[in-house]
Parts: structure tokens; C-alpha cells; sequence
């Protein structure tokens, strides 16, 4: 998909303002493990050609704050801190999940160590309440602790997911739950944070908070199909790789709860790994029981919930229509 020009803007505006952080706020030897994982130096220091993430929740962070009335430039400080807890959870996720590669690099753990990974992590989520604290804007504080607050929520999301894996009976609403805290939470903040930090009033504030929630699990379900019936030349993953890894996905769940899923139990909570056979059988019960179009009825229900908040909300038509078209950025990945 062509990427959104707000995003252009999240790069001009927010990337030199990532860099001074980094520098600022973190000690010489942990600020080298954070810019090779923003993929602005190689793991020598030097300067790298890589491009880091596409700054999707700063660009939503920097809207937030025209919603309310004031300057993309007011919102940088918002856009930081945001960018700055979610590479935070990306630096620990790759961890956990023992991945290799990120971006097309080695992730930061298999060049630095696991300590200096995890410290980078907690250097980058302290920096961020500070650097909304030092912004010294009128709703400084309440923006920090909002973010403090759906950063709990994602830790939340992510410690359930880990149990889930040790379980067999995980319900749906479960696992609806697990997406909204791990995924919703973040993005939900990402879209009110700027707002927030410009001292935009309450109800306008908890309306972009709920949009970017509705989206963050549009985009979750939307992640989990494609997890299983995705086009490996646009997603850059194999068919069916969750469930190789066995992961209790939205849609999976939704099937693993239908009636008449016996067969599908059977295979997907042994613990003998599944043949490359299986894997596509698997695939077949799990769309047979119902949980493709589950997922895809109730992507489509959050994106409907997510307009609705959005026009009610009383923000700018031009920035309405920067924060839809991102919306469909994020929720509009084809299979």
C-alpha cells in the first residue's frame, strides 16, 4: 500500500527529535543498542541507510494534537514518548520470542547481549515520561501518566498471551481481552496522547482514545488472519506460520470454542509438532468452524465502531480525514 503522507510528516518532524532523546536521556552505552535498533547506526556505531519503523504512532500522536487545536510541532513531545515505549516493548518482545531478525537486521540482543537489550528497553520507557514531563505543556502530566497507564495495559496483554500458551481452555472473550490490553491499548494512547499533552478537554480526549482502541484490535485480528492465510510475497512470512508456532490467534480461539471442534483440539493442543500437512488441515478447521469469518465480521464491526467515535468527535474535517485514511493504512493490509 502507498504509505500515508502524514507518516512523511511523523518522519520529518519526529525522527531528529527521537535522536536528541537518545542522546540526552540514555548513557553512551546504552544509546548505541538503541540507535542500531532504530536501525540509525550498524552495530559499530556507524551511520546505517536503515529505515526504522514507519513512525505509524507518532504520526497518530502529532494528529491528536491538531485534533485539539494546536501544532503538529506541539505534539512532537508526544510522538517520542509513544515511539519510544513501543520500540521499548519491540527490544523485550524479541527477547521472549527469541527472534533473530527485525527489519530485515540481527535484532539488538543477538549483537549486544540480552542484559544490554533489556536495559535499552528500560532506558527508552523511562525516557519517555520524561521527556513529556520536560515538555512542560499544559497537560504534561496527565499525558505521562496515560501513558504509564496503557503501557501497564499493554505489559498486561503481553503477560496473558505468554500464559496462554501453557493453556488449553483459553476462551474467546479471553483472548479478546489479551488483544485489546496488548495491541489496542498502545495504539488507543498513540491517538489521545497528543491531545492529552496540549490540554485538549476530557471528552475529546476519551473519543480519540477510543478510536485508536477500536483500530488497535481491527488491526490485531487483521494480523492474526493474515498469521494463517496471509500472501508469504506480502507479508514476508511463511502460510500458516502461527500455526506452526501454535499461537492461540483471535481466529484460532474462535474455532478451538465452536461446536464440533474435536478433531481441531486434537491436533492443535498436542504437543507433537504439526506436519507440514497438518498445518494446511489445520487452516481448513479452523476456516471450516468459523473463525476466518469470525475475525474478519468482527475486524470490520471495530472499524466500524472506530468511525463511529471518530465523527463524533469535534476535531478539524482535514485532520478527520488524516486520521481515517491512516486507519485504513493500518486496518487495510491485504492478503
Amino acid at each position: 500500500m502507498t504509505l500515508p503522507s502524514t507518516l512523511d510528516t511523523a518522519v520529518t518532524t519526529v525522527s531528529p527529535a527521537l535522536r536528541a532523546a537518545v542522546d540526552k536521556y540514555l548513557c553512551p552505552e546504552i544509546a548505541a543498542v538503541a540507535r542500531y535498533h532504530h536501525g540509525w547506526t550498524d552495530a559499530s556505531g556507524r551511520p546505517a541507510e536503515a529505515r526504522g519503523g514507519k513512525l505509524l504512532r507518532p504520526a497518530l500522536a502529532l494528529l491528536s494534537a491538531q485534533a485539539a487545536g494546536a501544532t503538529a510541532a506541539d505534539g512532537v513531545a508526544a510522538g517520542v514518548a509513544i515511539e519510544f515505549v513501543h520500540n521499548f516493548s519491540l527490544l523485550h518482545d524479541d527477547i521472549m520470542d527469541g527472534d533473530r531478525t527485525r527489519r530485515g537486521r540481527a535484532t539488538a540482543w543477538t549483537l549486544f547481549g540480552v542484559p544490554q537489550a533489556i536495559l535499552a528497553g528500560d532506558a527508552l520507557l523511562t525516557a519517555a515520561t520524561t521527556v513529556l514531563l520536560d515538555s512542560r505543556a499544559a497537560g504534561a502530566a496527565p499525558a505521562a501518566k496515560s501513558l504509564m497507564a496503557a503501557t501497564q495495559r499493554m505489559i498486561s496483554g503481553q503477560a496473558s498471551d505468554v500464559r496462554f500458551e501453557r493453556r488449553g481452555d483459553v476462551t474467546l472473550p479471553e483472548c479478546v481481552r489479551m488483544a485489546r490490553n496488548k495491541t489496542g491499548a498502545l495504539l488507543a494512547c498513540a491517538c489521545s496522547l497528543g491531545a492529552s499533552l496540549v490540554g485538549a478537554p476530557a471528552d475529546l480526549v476519551q473519543r480519540l482514545n477510543d478510536f485508536g482502541e477500536h483500530i488497535g484490535l481491527a488491526f490485531q485480528l487483521i494480523d492474526d488472519l493474515l498469521g494463517i492465510w496471509g500472501d508469504p510475497a506480502r507479508t514476508g512470512k511463511q502460510a500458516g506460520a502461527d500455526l506452526r508456532a501454535r499461537k492461540n490467534s483471535l481466529p484460532v480461539v474462535a474455532a478451538l470454542t465452536a461446536p464440533g471442534s474435536a478433531e481441531l483440539r486434537s491436533l492443535y493442543l498436542r504437543p507433537d509438532p504439526l506436519t507440514e500437512g497438518e498445518v494446511h488441515h489445520v487452516a481448513g478447521l479452523v476456516e471450516r468452524l468459523g473463525g476466518r469469518d469470525w475475525a474478519q465480521d468482527e475486524a470490520a464491526r471495530q472499524i466500524a465502531a472506530a468511525e463511529k467515535n471518530l465523527g463524533a468527535a469535534a476535531i478539524p474535517d482535514d485532520v478527520r480525514d488524516e486520521l481515517r485514511e491512516l486507519a485504513g493504512f493500518v486496518t487495510g493490509r491485504r492478503f
